[in-house]
């Protein structure tokens, strides 16, 4: 790895200060191109460059220790291992690919140090104020949902507005003046009205049950203040429901759709859902232990729904394009049956993990409660920008307690050499 760090050197002749300068351009362009649709083709190679010319091959072994690291090369290798028996010949859509992307982690990670860690962590709250003026702007303005000028849907946008909701309600739990907790308070109440404005309900459901679990977790010893809170919350989601049309349509859409279900009409939202994990589920009990492989899910559905249950579900392909299952656990057993799920629950363990190892429990427990209710009504894990929002969240918060750790111990060994002196 020596050898490969000092011909790159070679080949890109930059001193210390021209690297410093590419690697937090890298970081910056990265930031921002997370909002830009298939950013990666053009931010994670120059990241990936910059962290070899950051010496990351040397630093490799020792992320290795990572417990997401360890989950992220397993749940690749175990994708790629998959192609073996998979027959995805029909699918040219390569939605697993995106599975792929959580590799970006390990060079963000590692680049990440005391002096470039200020500066990604406004690059990135300066990014994500913007796109959510965006799409406010364009809902105040049109009505329209999601963000049409970055190409986000209204599920992505809703799923980074709860995102921030998370964050927003545990800073506003863990911060000890009065004035930052108001303030985080006030903009985890924004974003979660701008996010009632938006038709996403499944992701709506999974921010509140997340929201009121990281409330039980931050306040379980003292009731009364939880109590509180919780009411609070309460009473807000009810005027927020009471005062939103876009809610209201919603759920007057998922009465009908119930309706429409009643009467054998599967052409909904709900509908197709339902089928759709109807015929997942069927499909990963025929290949149990190792599933379909790697990138057959889709192309199954559309094969297997003309004959499956007296092909009661053949006309859905009209009513929407199959691209995935709806579902990150059926979606996963698919590709990979036990497998799948078994890496992926691993995946989802070891994200906590690393919260925890660093003193992140809660925290890290509510965006992998989280993860887990999202990935319920649809494939979470395959959106374009809310999962690599939180892996750059998660390598954000665990490099800043590594380097609290850090000064700690420096200021611990400081002061037992003056008492000795």
């Amino acid at each position: 790895m020596q050898k490969i760090y000092n011909r790159l050197s070679t080949l890109i002749p930059l001193n210390s200060m021209q690297r410093e300068i590419f690697i937090r351009f890298a970081l910056l362009f990265f930031c921002l191109m997370l909002w830009v649709k298939n950013f990666t083709y053009l931010s994670f190679p120059i990241l990936v460059l910059a962290w070899l010319l950051d010496g990351g091959l040397k630093k490799f072994k020792r992320l290795l220790h990572e417990p997401l690291v360890q989950a992220i090369l397993i749940l690749c290798f175990a994708l790629a291992a998959g192609l073996l028996w998979s027959d995805f010949s029909g699918d040219n859509r390569l939605k697993w690919m995106k599975y792929f992307v959580l590799l970006i982690y390990i060079p963000f990670f590692s680049l990440l140090n005391a002096a470039r860690l200020q500066f990604v962590f406004v690059t990135l709250l300066t990014g994500y104020a913007c796109v959510v003026s965006i799409g406010v702007h364009q809902w105040l303005l049109t009505g329209a949902q999601g963000i049409t000028l970055l190409n986000i849907s209204y599920l992505g946008f809703s799923a980074i507005l709860g995102i921030g909701v998370v964050v927003a309600v545990y800073f506003a739990g863990a911060s000890r003046a009065v004035l930052f907790r108001v303030l985080f308070w006030v903009i985890a109440f924004l974003l979660f009205f701008i996010q009632f404005n938006q038709s996403a309900r499944g992701l709506l459901i999974a921010t509140l049950i997340t929201v009121s679990f990281l409330i039980f977790l931050q306040y379980r010893i003292n009731v009364k203040k939880y109590l509180i809170l919780m009411t609070s919350i309460m009473l807000v989601c009810i005027i927020f429901a009471v005062n939103s049309s876009v809610f209201q349509h919603r759920i007057a859409q998922f009465k009908q759709d119930i309706v429409q279900l009643q009467q054998g009409n599967y052409k909904t939202s709900v509908g197709y859902r339902l089928a759709i994990w109807d015929v997942g589920l069927d499909g990963i009990s025929r290949q149990p232990l190792l599933g379909h492989g790697t990138g057959s899910p889709a192309s199954y559905f559309e094969s297997n729904i003309l004959t499956y249950k007296g092909g009661v579900y053949k006309e859905l392909p009209e009513f929407q394009d199959t691209s995935h299952f709806h579902n990150d656990w059926i979606e996963m057993g698919m590709h990979l049956g036990l497998l799948g799920l078994l890496v992926f629950a691993f995946l989802l363990w070891s994200w906590y993990r690393s919260f925890k190892i660093s003193g992140l429990s809660i925290f890290g427990a509510a965006l992998m409660v989280f993860v887990f209710l999202a990935g319920l009504t649809d494939t979470f894990m395959l959106y374009n920008r809310a999962p690599v929002l939180l892996l750059v969240i998660t390598a954000m918060f665990v490099s800043w307690q590594n380097k609290m750790k850090i000064d700690a111990n420096k200021l611990k060994s400081t002061v037992h050499t003056t008492l000795i002196v």
